[in-house]
């Protein structure tokens, strides 16, 4: 079967009326092409793989281009500009669901490279680790690696955002984002390990999710090529993906599909999809897995202490864990009392407007607890300026800009800023809320002996009266002047 593949050039259009190709003996292809005629409306270029029949007529319509059938076909490559480049090994972030199933096999067929399989355990569940290294060879994978991540997303991912008070778009406490460059960053040390020239996702091109893997290799290893199938093949949903599998046996999950789209780590529960896509509609209860409903949580109210060093969660109620232990405790007791449901509209950073319902009982918990002990630690005009950083770091990290020099340098002014918030905060945790009871620190600034109503030896309250007339100078200037005074 000829290819054409040099007759169809980026940014070239064909007029509707017929346009006979160019001779054999100038492309250097079977006289058969002679016959070939494209009619094409507005069209630039092809990126999906097309049969066009020669001495037939083509018409694009909707996109699509149709032919009367006949018995001679030219084959048309699916890549724009020729043949994809060759890759030799590729890391694929594999989850063992239908579309990470599909793109192994599409990777081998495409690239003609060998594939190596790696999950990240960052707190997902043990049932979506079950049964992987199998999944990944019957679909064509060398080999599956999996590396237990949940430490180190917590310390070092979670941790610095809590400290900083990241919070996107008032709501959002960026539990994927978050995962997001952990997850890259094991994937770049993955490839080097096994010799990989490129590295593979699973996102669409509609989400944050391609940003924040990509930024991640890009900063970590610029020389890594990067493929991301959504972006380049032709399967347009769930019903093409399973027909690819099919035709290739691939063996898929049988189960009934989530209605859901959703990511699950150790820091949060995400929901999209479906009813969802209406903000106009109420989240369905059935839908929440991390958190009861607050109307069934229990009567009783449970306090918890949480112990913070330089702004850190350490303990509860005095027992120390490690970072990984100490949050998914807290989202025991969090789900347990109905802790932590969000429903938002956010601002994506590819433009769109999207709804999500996150659960994230233990996240709030410690993010709560944090803000508490600072209002003893920090001074009026350092709050102020942590806040305002607060909001660029948020912004940063939801962009996937992890590794950005900006965001690591604002990480070092949190980490300076949080040394002395180290103490005590007592929460109580009652059907959905989380409230302060009680908060202590060696460190605090507050003075009851200063605060207090009654009249003390350092804060004389005669001296208010010259303050306010300094600190007020401004305002009765400008009022003096709009009054002819």
């Amino acid at each position: 079967m000829a290819l054409v593949s040099s007759l169809i050039t980026p940014g070239i259009t064909f007029p509707a009326s017929s346009s006979p190709l160019p001779s054999p003996s100038r492309i250097g292809i079977i006289p058969l092409c002679e016959a070939l005629h494209l009619h094409q409306e507005a069209v630039c270029c092809l990126k999906k793989p097309h049969i066009l029949q020669v001495g037939a007529r083509s018409r694009m319509t909707s996109g699509r281009i149709s032919t009367i059938p006949t018995s001679h076909r030219i084959a048309v490559p699916k890549a724009v500009g020729g043949e994809k480049e060759k890759l030799n090994k590729v890391v694929l972030a594999y989850s063992g669901g239908l579309d990470t199933s599909v793109i192994v096999r599409w990777l081998r067929e495409n690239y003609g490279c060998e594939v190596v399989c790696f999950t990240a355990d960052v707190g997902q569940g043990e049932m979506e680790l079950e049964g992987l290294e199998k999944k990944a060879k019957e679909s064509g994978g060398s080999q599956l690696i999996v590396k237990d991540l949940k430490e180190e997303f917590v310390e070092d991912f979670i941790f610095p955002c809590l400290r900083a008070g990241a919070i996107y778009e008032r709501k959002y406490l960026l539990g994927t984002s978050m995962a997001r460059p952990c997850i890259a960053k094991a994937m770049v040390d993955v490839a080097r390990e096994v010799g990989a020239d490129a590295v593979a996702h699973g996102c669409t091109g509609k989400g944050n999710d391609q940003v924040r893997f990509e930024l991640t290799f890009f900063a970590l290893d610029p020389e890594l090529k990067v493929v991301a199938p959504w972006r380049e093949w032709d399967i347009t949903g769930r019903e093409d993906a399973i027909e690819f599998a099919k035709q290739h046996n691939i063996p898929v999950p049988v189960t009934k599909k989530s209605i859901y789209s959703r990511d699950r780590n150790l820091f949060h529960l995400s929901h999209e999809g479906d009813r969802l896509e209406d903000p106009a509609n109420e989240p369905e209860e059935g839908m929440y897995m991390m958190t009861v409903n607050p109307v069934d949580a229990p009567n009783q109210p449970e306090y918890l202490d949480i112990g913070i060093a330089k702004g850190i969660p350490v303990s509860i109620n005095g027992m120390e864990l490690s970072p990984a232990s100490l949050l998914s405790e807290l989202n025991i007791y969090g789900g347990k009392h109905g802790i932590g449901r969000i429903d938002m509209v956010e601002n994506r950073l590819v433009g769109m407007k999207s709804r999500g319902v996150y659960e994230t009982p233990g996240g709030t918990i410690m993010s709560y607890a944090v803000r508490e002990l600072e209002s003893l630690t920090l001074d009026r005009e350092t709050m102020q300026v942590k806040d305002t950083f607060a909001l660029k770091y948020a912004d940063l990290v939801y962009s996937g800009r992890w590794y950005d020099p900006l965001r690591e340098s604002i990480d070092a002014f949190m980490e300076k800023i949080t040394e002395k918030t180290t103490g005590s905060v007592r929460v109580k945790l009652y059907k959905g809320s989380v409230t302060v009871a009680s908060r202590t620190s060696p460190y605090s600034l507050y003075r009851e002996d200063i605060s207090s109503f009654e009249n003390g030896q350092i804060y004389n309250q005669a001296d208010a009266e010259g303050f306010i007339r300094l600190y007020g100078l401004p305002i009765r200037v400008r009022a003096m002047l709009e009054k002819g005074i």
